[in-house]
């Protein structure tokens, strides 16, 4: 039997890493290369002449036109950071080629850096990546499933009534082959007709031919125009049922990287961000080499989130 081309790709190793962006300079510069990759553009006025201010920890573009001054992290997430870009682009490519996931408190081991700052910082980048992949819709062929996550809290209900117990809906669109291209995980406020209406219409095209298991609610995709088939279970083992073949895969790699990785998070409240960073790197999978690029892009395009919100974690959503 065959390797998988994807699964077993090479990605970027930690030497190439350290030559692309081991030092301070190496990653000011792929910054800017990101933010501006036709060249400096005053984010006040869109000139494109400035100068440099050079006595500070990051240089500083000045524009001669409005005499306004941006560093290549102002506007962004990393806005007002004292941590070097050198631990911001280790977080990136630690998470970005982790085969399942990192917990803050190994990130923190290996950036060397204090709990709370590794957390700040994880949780900083995975709200990009939710954002970043927010953008997005599903097209063409979708698998989709519904699934509770979350464990019960202490002294809490067990099951599917605990505090904790989140519902969510996942979905995968397959290309012509059938094989899986991109995938969507969110949570919803129930299985309602309501619900899943206003899900498909923020993450499945109009042109979706969306394939779903029995339950009632999955019908009201057609609102959105997609083009719905069901197929009753009738309580069969997943195994026997190839037409939700890649969505169960896809929730079974969720769970065990979940359930391997983070022992205790508050699932009810940070959902949104931990389901929307493992589908930015899920959609992403093609090309593990360029993770590291694609994780500061979707830093750089995400606006600055105080940690007030953060911690709120519904302010982000």
């Amino acid at each position: 039997m065959g390797r998988n081309a994807i699964q077993f790709q090479k990605g970027l190793s930690l030497p190439d890493f350290l030559q692309l962006y081991g030092t301070e300079t190496q990653c000011e510069d792929a910054l800017a290369q990101v933010r501006w990759p036709e060249g400096f553009r005053c984010p006040r006025c869109d000139a494109s002449v400035y100068g440099l201010v050079c006595d500070r920890r990051l240089k500083r573009y000045q524009c001669r036109q409005c005499g306004h001054q941006a560093t290549v992290s102002a506007g962004t997430i990393m806005q007002a950071s004292k941590l070097p870009l050198t631990i911001w682009f280790l977080a990136f490519y630690l998470i970005g080629q982790a085969k399942t996931s990192i917990s803050s408190l190994q990130l923190s081991r290996q950036l060397g850096v204090a709990y709370n700052t590794a957390w700040m910082l994880h949780s900083k980048i995975r709200h990009a990546m939710s954002e970043r992949d927010n953008c997005y819709v599903l097209q063409g062929k979708v698998q989709i499933d519904d699934a509770y996550f979350g464990g019960e809290l202490m002294g809490g209900k067990a099951g599917r009534g605990s505090e904790n117990k989140v519902p969510l809906v996942a979905a995968v669109s397959l290309n012509a082959e059938g094989h899986p291209i991109h995938a969507k995980i969110s949570p919803v406020t129930g299985f309602t007709s309501e619900a899943i209406a206003v899900w498909a219409k923020e993450h499945l095209s109009s042109t979706c031919c969306v394939i779903s298991d029995g339950l009632a609610c999955f019908r009201s995709v057609v609102a959105v125009g997609c083009s719905h088939t069901a197929v009753v279970t009738g309580g069969r083992h997943h195994n026997a049922l190839p037409e939700f073949r890649w969505i169960n895969i896809l929730l079974g790699n969720l769970k065990t990287s979940f359930s391997g990785t983070f022992h205790a998070f508050n699932f009810a409240k940070y959902a949104k961000r931990y389901l929307g960073s493992f589908c930015f790197l899920f959609n992403r999978r093609f090309k593990m080499s360029a993770m590291t690029e694609r994780i500061a892009n979707a830093v750089c395009k995400c606006k600055p989130c105080p940690e007030r919100a953060l911690r709120a974690a519904e302010l982000c959503a």
